[in-house]
């Protein structure tokens, strides 16, 4: 009989083969191998009483044809202690992955991507039913009553005065436990440090899936500053800012007609009102109050696009003490999608520091 047939039996007789693919000896894959080939010393080669005597009487009953086959040797046991430590830190990796993306599902913190789009908050029928592709695709988005953009911390901009792409969260204050949608700067880091708040960037609005709704784009600006929104490549409506010694005007365009003017008093009036030729309230932009440490040392500007009446079987917990904004009429999509664009140019016009530095341990801010 050879020795791999009695590598075999050995196997037969001790429970066969464990899920690593190794003999399962004992209760230790590797030291059951090495017991079973004798167990008379460890792997530095000194004597060792064997613990195992069921493993070590199964090794004398093929002991005869040991001396006429090549026997198991520390090298071989070895590898294939190696092997079983390989394949251990495998299956770990995988646990790991594994409960990583269970918590991602169940984790709805900003900047991470979640799975489940959370519903609109208003209907799609009516006036807000989608007249063209575009609309459609945006409808998951901004097809809801409030809005509530929330801009991150950018820690190198605090501490070390570089200037870092925006990033922001946007969610629906009907379903506060998650976004519905991120909005992502990418620009050039060169352009960021020398232009600073002129710079031109293009930032990407995904829904909470990460999937790409549309883009808005923003070119270099000296005297008043302009920011475009498009749709798969087509631009859809542009917001231009109209100069003013202290108030802040913007004109809002969908196409070639101008359909809102925003013209803010200015000073430490934070409430931008979209208003017809009329003077008839459409839509309303909040830049909230979030504290003192945050307004002063951070960039983390909180603004609330409030678009009018949603169903109020709809709103939960926070959102039930958010009032309805009276307005004349909804806003149709790609007007939504405009005035989405010009929360992101106040942000950048008006409520952006210029760069941060430490000095000796205090915080130096110079504004804009």
């Amino acid at each position: 009989m050879s020795w791999s047939k009695n590598l075999k039996q050995i196997v037969k007789n001790n429970g066969g083969i464990s899920t690593t693919g190794i003999v399962k000896g004992t209760k230790s894959s590797i030291l059951g191998l090495f017991q079973l080939n004798g167990g008379g010393f460890n792997f530095d080669g000194k004597p060792q009483l064997s613990e195992h005597p069921v493993a070590m009487l199964e090794s004398r009953l093929f002991k005869h044809s040991a001396r006429k086959e090549p026997d198991l040797n520390r090298d071989f046991l070895a590898r294939l202690w190696v092997l079983d430590k390989e394949l251990g830190k495998a299956m770990e990796r995988r646990k790991m992955a594994y409960k990583r993306i269970s918590n991602n599902r169940k984790y709805h913190g900003s900047g991470t991507h979640v799975f489940e789009q959370p519903p609109v908050s208003q209907s799609t029928t009516g006036y807000l039913a989608p007249t063209s592709p575009e609309e459609a695709q945006v409808a998951p988005l901004l097809a809801r009553a409030t809005l509530l953009i929330t801009r991150h911390i950018e820690w190198a901009n605090l501490v070390f005065g570089f200037e870092q792409e925006n990033r922001y969260a946007i969610v629906d204050v009907c379903y506060p436990q998650s976004p519905v949608g991120f909005i992502r700067e990418q620009s050039n880091v060169l352009l960021r440090q020398f232009l600073r708040l002129r710079r031109p960037f293009v930032a990407y609005i995904t829904d909470a899936l990460g999937t790409e709704l549309f883009r808005i784009r923003r070119p270099f600006w000296w005297i008043t500053s302009s920011i475009y929104a498009e749709v798969n490549g087509k631009e859809i409506g542009v917001v231009h800012q109209r100069w003013h010694l202290w108030r802040r005007i913007y004109d809002l365009y969908l196409g070639n007609k101008q359909f809102a003017v925003v013209e803010n008093p200015g000073f430490w009036n934070w409430t931008f009102t979209m208003k017809d030729a009329d003077g008839n309230v459409l839509a309303e932009i909040d830049r909230d109050w979030r504290g003192l440490g945050l307004e002063v040392f951070t960039d983390a500007g909180q603004y609330a696009i409030r678009f009018g009446s949603s169903d109020p079987a709809l709103k939960t917990g926070p959102a039930e003490a958010v009032e309805d904004l009276e307005i004349a009429r909804p806003l149709t999509l790609s007007e939504r999608t405009v005035a989405l664009a010009l929360a992101v140019s106040l942000d950048n016009d008006f409520f952006s520091r210029h760069g941060g530095s430490w000095f000796l341990g205090v915080p130096f801010i110079v504004t804009e």
